[in-house]
């Protein structure tokens, strides 16, 4: 059974000496176990503080919802950030995701440039 990552070091599948596959880390893991716990901080707090609806921070931390460009300005701003940071999370995570959703598909539907025949 894959196990899930509370490291910033690890975003992404893969094994570990041997060991099982690791999840994909959402981004929502890194906000709630690297920013919210350490200093203190509730889901409520940084919604209020960033001015997005509790919703938004809510289904981010519970890994149901994307971060969006807006929130990835609206959180590098907050805690000191770059943009960048929160958006690349999101864009690795998404790619892990499809990844393994379309496993050995991609192999057989794509044929590589130069290749063809």
């Amino acid at each position: 059974m894959p196990t899930r990552s509370k490291s910033l070091t690890t975003t992404s599948r893969r094994k570990v000496s041997g060991g099982p596959t690791l999840a994909p880390v959402h981004p929502g893991e890194v906000l709630l176990e690297e920013f919210l716990v350490p200093l203190g901080l509730s889901q409520y707090r940084v919604a209020k503080d960033t001015s997005v609806p509790p919703r938004r921070i809510n289904e981010i931390v519970h890994g149901t919802r994307a971060i969006t460009a807006d929130t990835a300005l609206r959180l590098a701003r907050y805690f000191g950030t770059s943009d960048r940071f929160w958006l690349n999370l999101q864009a690795r995570y998404d790619l892990e995701v499809e990844k393994a959703r379309l496993g050995d598909r991609l192999a057989r539907e794509v044929t590589v440039l130069g290749k063809a025949g």
